[in-house]
C-alpha cells in the first residue's frame, strides 16, 4: 500500500462515495480504479489531475502528505486549486520564520510545496509575531519603496482569498511572475488588480487561478541603511498622490 492509494481511500470514504461511483466521476472503470487505491498498480498523470480536481485536494497533497492528519478544508483553496503548506517548528514546537534567500527567489514558485526545499531554508524567530505561519521574502526592485533589494518582507500566510483586504500589501506567489510583493484590490470575481506604490510601475491583472500563495505584510526587515535619496523618493510619491487627489476633486465639481 502507497500514501496515495490510503489518501483516496480515506477521501471516497469521507464522502461516502462507493468505488463504482467514484470512477465514474473520473471517467474509469471501477476494476480500473480499485488497482490505484489497492497499490496493485500507479495512477498516471491525467488520473492523478482527474482524483485532484474530483476531490479538490492538490496532486502534491494526495502524493505526499498523510491525509487523515491534514485538515483539508482549512487549507486555501484557490478555484479548483488546493495547496499544501510545509511548516516547521522549533523545539518549543512553536512556528519558525524560513527565510527565502535571493538565491533561492526564483525557484520559490517551484519549491514552495517541497518539503525538502522548505526544510533548506534557514530559519529566524521575531517574539512579537505569533498566531500564524510567518515566511521572510527579499526584496526585489524599486517598485514599493522603500523597500528595496537588502529588505526582507515577512508575510503571514494567508488561507482564504476573501481574508485579502482591498489596499493592503501582500506577498504575492504566482505560476507566472514568481514572487512579488504588491498592493492588492479585487477586480471583479476572478482576479486582482497588482499595483506598486511606485507610480511609475503599472498596474496589471493577476486572475485566482494562476495564484499559487498570498502572505499578508507584518513587518520588514532592513539589512541596509536608508540613504537620503530613499526617503526623497517616498515624498515624491506623496506628491504625486495628492496630484491625483486634487485632480479628482476638480473632475468631480465639473461633472
Amino acid at each position: 500500500m502507497s500514501l496515495f492509494s490510503d489518501n483516496i481511500r480515506s477521501l471516497r470514504i469521507k464522502k461516502k462515495l462507493t468505488q463504482e461511483k467514484l470512477a465514474q466521476g473520473i471517467d474509469i472503470t471501477r476494476a480500473r480504479y480499485s488497482k490505484y487505491e489497492d497499490g496493485r498498480s500507479e495512477a498516471p498523470y491525467e488520473i492523478l489531475c482527474k482524483i485532484s480536481q474530483y476531490f479538490n485536494v492538490s496532486v502534491d497533497l494526495l502524493l505526499m502528505a498523510d491525509i487523515q492528519k491534514v485538515d483539508i478544508d482549512k487549507l486555501m483553496t484557490i478555484d479548483s486549486n488546493r495547496l499544501l503548506l510545509p511548516m516547521k517548528t522549533d523545539l518549543q514546537g512553536e512556528n519558525l520564520i524560513e527565510v527565502v534567500p535571493h538565491k533561492a527567489r526564483m525557484g520559490y514558485a517551484a519549491g514552495y510545496a517541497d518539503p525538502e526545499f522548505i526544510e533548506n531554508l534557514q530559519t529566524i524567530s521575531l517574539p512579537f509575531l505569533k498566531h500564524g505561519k510567518f515566511r521572510a521574502f527579499p526584496g526585489s526592485g524599486d517598485s514599493m519603496p522603500p523597500h528595496k533589494d537588502t529588505s526582507f518582507i515577512v508575510g503571514k500566510y494567508i488561507e482564504k482569498l476573501e481574508d485579502v483586504r482591498d489596499g493592503k500589501t501582500y506577498i504575492l506567489v504566482t505560476n507566472s511572475d514568481g514572487v512579488v510583493y504588491k498592493r492588492l484590490k479585487r477586480s471583479g470575481k476572478e482576479s486582482f488588480t497588482v499595483s506598486s506604490d511606485n507610480l511609475i510601475y503599472s498596474p496589471y491583472e493577476v486572475k485566482y487561478s494562476e495564484i499559487l500563495e498570498i502572505w499578508e505584510f507584518v513587518c520588514s526587515i532592513e539589512t541596509a541603511a536608508f540613504e537620503a535619496d530613499d526617503l526623497n523618493l517616498e515624498s515624491v510619491k506623496e506628491m504625486f498622490q495628492e496630484l491625483k487627489r486634487e485632480i479628482r476633486t476638480i473632475s468631480s465639481k465639473h461633472i
